[in-house]
């Protein structure tokens, strides 16, 4: 019976508050205008600032020779053995590279770096929106403790909006699942101290290819 009470007592309140309707008291708000300050700086630069922010390590290179040599020297420098790939530009790179890797999923949960395309590029947040309709899918991204991106400058939107907006494009249908990859991993929820690596990679990695020069 209480809870009946109650729940009236609310309902009539918001009733009263719909018949009573107060005058706005702030009616020269501006709505439609970006909260955010005017980005400045070319996209390409603005993005590299914030992924830096972040914590992501960059790597640009000027065609797909330079991207092969990067990679190259990065995993010699590191001693990576287990790596693993699924996007076919990404395997004929690696391929080409001489560069060992799996496909089998059968290797997945043994994989230590895994290597992605993805959809968009944040200038704003210096961000990467990956989504399900990648070949890759969903667990490449979060399960090897190094996750490589390799992406080109024309991928690159000013604001989170704006990589909605082209994602809902490109595809007939939305992908059942778009996330948005801010630096590595990492949580203070574990007793309070940070962690990274908690729940994902513990090294991000960007291979930037600037396509406007090709």
């Amino acid at each position: 019976m209480k809870e009946s009470t109650s729940k009236e007592k609310i309902l009539k309140k918001v009733r009263n508050a719909l018949i009573d309707k107060s005058n706005n008291p702030y009616p020269n708000i501006d709505f439609e205008s970006s909260v955010y300050k005017d980005i400045t700086e070319s996209l390409d630069v603005t993005f590299v600032q914030e992924f830096l922010k972040v914590s992501g390590d960059f790597i640009f290179c000027e065609n797909e020779d330079e991207l092969i040599n990067n990679l190259n020297i990065l995993i010699s420098e590191k001693k990576w053995s287990n790596i693993f790939c699924l996007e076919h530009k990404i395997k004929n790179i690696l391929t080409k590279a001489q560069i060992q890797f799996s496909s089998d999923k059968k290797d997945f949960y043994t994989t230590d770096v895994g290597i992605t395309l993805c959809e968009y590029l944040i200038a704003r947040l210096g961000s990467i929106m990956v989504s399900s309709k990648q070949i890759s899918g969903r667990k490449l991204m979060i399960y090897p403790s190094v996750h490589i991106v390799i992406a080109y400058t024309s991928q690159i939107v000013p604001d989170l909006k704006d990589a909605l907006i082209k994602i809902k494009g490109k595809y007939d249908k939305l992908p059942s699942a778009i996330s948005v990859i801010t630096g590595p991993s990492k949580t203070a929820e574990i007793e309070n101290t940070l962690v990274k690596g908690g729940y994902g990679p513990k090294k991000l990695y960007l291979f930037l290819i600037d396509d406007y020069l090709q």
